[in-house]
């Protein structure tokens, strides 16, 4: 139980990664808002892990949904411990011409701003509350080693990158730690839209040639690393870009 009595809040949070990383906090002991586009799948999620976790709908591109989040956090559980900015999507693999603006557009909102929304919505609570806090954003290795056909995609996560180091300087003084992990491609919902291809056995394999350990990211590899980076055990890890890739940025 290395999260008994903490509070968090996990974006994107009705599927993959994120599911995965709201599974793994409740397994642990936390407390969990469920937080998701999807508010259906985010009451699944939460009715399965029962009175530890409460569910919320909302659109992380949008400052009052965020704040909403925070605030679901405090009336459900009184407080706030654990931010996990992990909702994001991307435009299709093509081209670099062929994306369109609202593609952009929308990309940049969901992995970029939101972080500067939730950041608005959580950093007053944790800093109010004086005892620190762990903010954790979901990044990629698209942000270190980046693959053509997602060049816009990657600059969001190399925005990410820097932001979590940048926030990481401002908030130490707070004892508030902000960490990324960076995960490689996972089977998850935008499998297809990162390869830019139909999700065949031969085009899996294709993108697992590249990774050393053979196997793509699964939600329990990053719910391990997102587990630690709450944990005590880690307070003293702040500013890290923590590659969950089987080799792959190596």
């Amino acid at each position: 139980m290395r999260l008994q009595g903490k509070v968090a809040v996990v974006t994107g949070a009705a599927s993959g990664f994120g599911e995965g990383i709201a599974r793994a906090y409740a397994a642990e002991g936390c407390k969990v808002v469920v937080a998701d586009l999807n508010l259906e799948g985010a009451q699944r999620v939460a009715g399965e892990l029962g009175n530890v976790a409460v569910a919320i709908g909302g659109d992380v591109s949008k400052g009052p949904d965020c704040q909403a989040m925070v605030d679901r956090a405090l009336d459900a559980f009184g407080s706030l411990d654990i931010v996990v900015n992990n909702a994001g999507t991307t435009h299709r693999n093509k081209p670099i011409l062929d994306v369109t603006e609202a593609e952009f557009d929308r990309v940049y909102a969901v992995n970029v701003k939101s972080i500067y929304w939730m950041t608005q919505a959580a950093v007053p609570v944790l800093r109010r509350q004086g005892r620190g806090g762990s903010i954790i954003n979901i990044s990629s290795t698209a942000g270190i080693r980046p693959r053509p056909g997602l060049t816009w995609y990657n600059g969001t996560k190399g925005a990410v990158n820097t932001i979590t180091q940048a926030m990481a300087q401002e908030l130490a003084k707070d004892n508030i730690r902000v960490n990324a992990i960076c995960p490689v491609m996972g089977a998850t919902a935008l499998l297809t839209e990162f390869m830019g291809m139909e999700d065949t056995p031969e085009n899996r394999a294709k993108f697992v040639a590249t990774i050393p350990i053979g196997r793509m990211s699964q939600p329990s590899d990053i719910a391990n690393a997102a587990v630690w980076l709450a944990d005590p055990a880690s307070s003293f890890i702040t500013g890290i870009l923590l590659p969950v890739d089987g080799g792959r940025t190596a």
